[in-house]
Parts: C-alpha cells; sequence; structure tokens
C-alpha cells in the first residue's frame, strides 16, 4: 500500500520528536512481534534534517516497497501481515514475512546494494524472537555516506556535509533511477 506523495506533512521536527518516535516504532517492532512471531522487516527511509516526512521521503518509501514486495515474491517468501504509515518522523512499514531471517536480511541487503536509491533505504530484520540483525553480522562495512562515501554515521556526527547538499544528492539518485526505469 503506497504512501500518498501530495499527503505529506513536510513537518519540522524538533530532536526530543525524532528520539520519542525511535521509542514509538521499537514499541511496534515489539508488538507486531509478540503479536505475528515471525520474521518482522521495519522498512524506514534514511532522511537527513529536521524534516522526515516530504514528497521525496515518500518517494524513496514507496520505490522500496515495491523493491522489497518484488524481492519476497523472487524468493517466493509471502508477507503475512503489513503496516504502513505515514508519520511526520516520516513513512515506516512493518511486514511479517514467512521467510527465514538471515537469508532475508542478507536479499535485503542485497537489493539495498544493488540499487542506486537502495542507499537510501533502511531495512531492520528481526528474528522472531527478537533479535535485530545488522550489516555487521554479515561482515559489511558501515554505510558509506552519500556524498563522500566514508561512513555515513561519522559525517553525520560531525555535520561534515549540508542537509540541502544530502537532500539535493537524494534528488539526484531518484531522478536518475526514475530515468533508468522510464527507459
Amino acid at each position: 500500500m503506497p504512501l500518498y506523495i501530495t499527503s505529506a506533512t513536510r513537518a519540522t521536527l524538533t530532536v526530543e520528536q525524532l528520539l520519542a518516535s525511535r521509542d514509538a516504532r521499537h514499541a511496534r517492532q515489539q508488538a507486531w512481534l509478540a503479536q505475528y512471531a515471525s520474521t518482522l522487516v521495519s522498512f524506514t527511509v534514511l532522511a537527513p534534517g529536521p524534516v522526515k516526512d516530504s514528497p521525496l521521503t515518500r518517494r524513496i518509501f514507496n520505490r522500496g516497497l515495491r523493491a522489497l514486495r518484488q524481492r519476497l515474491a523472487e524468493r517466493g517468501w509471502e508477507i503475512t501481515h503489513q503496516l504502513c504509515v505515514a508519520l511526520p518522523t516520516g513513512p515506516e512499514g512493518l511486514l511479517a514475512v514467512s521467510a527465514p531471517p538471515e537469508p532475508l536480511k542478507r536479499a535485503l541487503i542485497d537489493l539495498e546494494q544493488a540499487s542506486p536509491q537502495g542507499r537510501l533505504w533502511d531495512f531492520d530484520v528481526f528474528t522472531p524472537q527478537g533479535t535485530l540483525l545488522s550489516r555487521r553480522d554479515y561482515g559489511l562495512p558501515a554505510r558509506p555516506c552519500l556524498l563522500c562515501q566514508q561512513d555515513a554515521s561519522a559525517c553525520a556526527r560531525s555535520r561534515a556535509h549540508t542537509t540541502a547538499d544530502l537532500l539535493r544528492q537524494m534528488d539526484t539518485l531518484m531522478q536518475h533511477t526514475d530515468a533508468v526505469i522510464n527507459h
């Protein structure tokens, strides 16, 4: 269920709101794990700055959701329950998937790496017992920065790049992908 692009709030958020959003997402994830007792994919968009719900982040989310569904279908993995929500803190998806967690995480890492806009997707995979699988579990380095290819979290902490430059790069990635798809 794609999210409407024109309904984006474009709200400017505070640090406190972003931290509260993380706590609320964690609570939703735990509730889903308890209710469905299956592998869980929690999908968000990586977006810099204080505006997380914009037409751009919703386009990125919708593209990622389509790619995720396609990858699951290719592997024969079924989505048993799904919820997509549009929040001021950004679009989020929760998907209970009938798939073994480790191969699923590997498939989603491959998906993120194979697609130009995949760098903007964050597919977290939880085991039915609630363990979060990470890139480190697969011997992979941290995600690279959109602009300089250094560790993205280090660039974010040091504020090495402006939000405007990062958003321009995100838009460029989406335009490039749109051009490839339309040819």
